[in-house]
């Protein structure tokens, strides 16, 4: 109610109050930039000295720097459990966003995600698919294969997420962009129905081990995990800082786009590669994270009141992984009870700006059947 009362009043504004206003939050684009990489550094420390044990902050520093803490115990905790789940919830967060800004983009829709095109289901689908073959053949079998052993659920959530991407792939030259996202979408829905078929024949400690993958969180990253991830991730922000001015022309309509000379079935392609190259590893380690890919694109443009992506790119990063951050802190407070979940923290953030988008949103609010 005060959104929709919100937008009247803004709408209501003379034009030179408006223009006025946008001017400003143009003027104030830099303050928001170094706030924003101030919050992921403050956020970053954070996560490293609060939990069950606090951390003084000058001994965190210490030990960064290589020298001793008060407590020989701090080491421990600081370089095998929050170092690591810290530098996953920040590239984590800024994958995802940089994912889902694309995505948007591409399909020119608001509400497109990794979900959406049911990169993150294929992810499920192939966990499922190894939990299976652990019931089936034994973890003896599994075990006299080292590689097997260490990389059975990514290599089973990374090889769903290309089966999906290459079911797309083979149709995003035929079809439009809408058409293709419908397709991800029943994809997804599709991959989720094979994945309850698929647990149904499963014991239940295999069918734990896969509730524990799917509940989502980047607490179960090790440092023997960072060279496949961040190469990954490297590579897929690298593609899509590269690909800004394609992502703006697109904005357009591919026929405008088209008409600027630019190769629209090209651009597509590797707008698709880089938002799998984000969100697979990502879904892959640390399951299915929710809506992070989804909201972070419409913080940013509110906060930056642009659709320019030279701008808006190095926003959704930033502002990705203050969210991965920020939740994942939230989670990880040395609450008496530990029953919060990383994807529950970002539905009760995320719900909430989905459904403003919608409501925002003049063609979704006037969709009838």
């Amino acid at each position: 109610m005060s959104t929709i009362t919100q937008t009247v009043t803004t709408e209501e504004r003379p034009p030179t109050m408006r223009l006025k206003e946008s001017d400003l939050r143009t003027t104030l684009r830099p303050v928001a930039f170094v706030t924003l990489v101030a919050g992921v550094v403050g956020l970053f420390l954070a996560e490293l000295m609060i939990g069950a044990v606090s951390i003084p902050l000058a001994d965190i520093l210490a030990l960064l720097m290589g020298k001793e803490a008060a407590e020989s115990s701090w080491s421990i905790i600081l370089y095998e459990l929050r170092l690591p789940r810290a530098i996953m919830a920040l590239a984590g967060g800024a994958a995802l966003g940089a994912a889902g800004l694309q995505l948007q983009t591409l399909f020119r829709n608001p509400l497109a995600g990794p979900w959406a095109l049911g990169i993150t289901a294929g992810a499920q689908l192939g966990v499922a698919l190894v939990v299976v073959a652990g019931a089936v053949v034994g973890s003896t079998f599994l075990e006299r294969f080292a590689f097997l052993d260490n990389l059975s659920l990514v290599a089973g959530a990374g090889l769903g997420s290309a089966l999906v991407l290459m079911a797309i792939a083979a149709v995003s030259r035929r079809v439009s962009t809408i058409t293709l996202l419908i397709m991800g979408l029943m994809l997804g829905f599709l991959a989720q129905g094979l994945v309850s078929l698929v647990l149904h024949f499963t014991n239940e400690t295999q069918g734990k081990i896969f509730a524990s993958w799917n509940d989502g969180s980047f607490a179960g990253v090790h440092w023997e995990h960072f060279p496949i991830i961040l190469p990954m991730i490297v590579v897929g922000v690298i593609c899509a800082l590269l690909l800004v001015k394609p992502l703006n022309a697109l904005l357009l309509g591919e026929r405008y786009a088209a008409t600027l000379g630019l190769s629209v079935d090209r651009a597509r392609m590797m707008a698709l590669t880089s938002a799998v190259l984000l969100a697979a590893p990502i879904t892959a380690y640390c399951g299915p994270i929710l809506f992070v890919g989804l909201i972070v694109p419409h913080i940013s443009r509110g906060v930056f009141n642009t659709s320019d992506h030279r701008i808006l790119m190095p926003a959704v990063l930033l502002v990705g992984a203050c969210l991965g951050l920020g939740a994942d802190l939230f989670v990880h407070l040395p609450w008496e009870r530990h029953f919060l979940h990383l994807n529950a923290v970002n539905a009760l953030i995320g719900a909430p700006i989905v459904i403003w988008v919608i409501l925002r949103n003049k063609h979704m609010r006037s969709l009838a059947v």
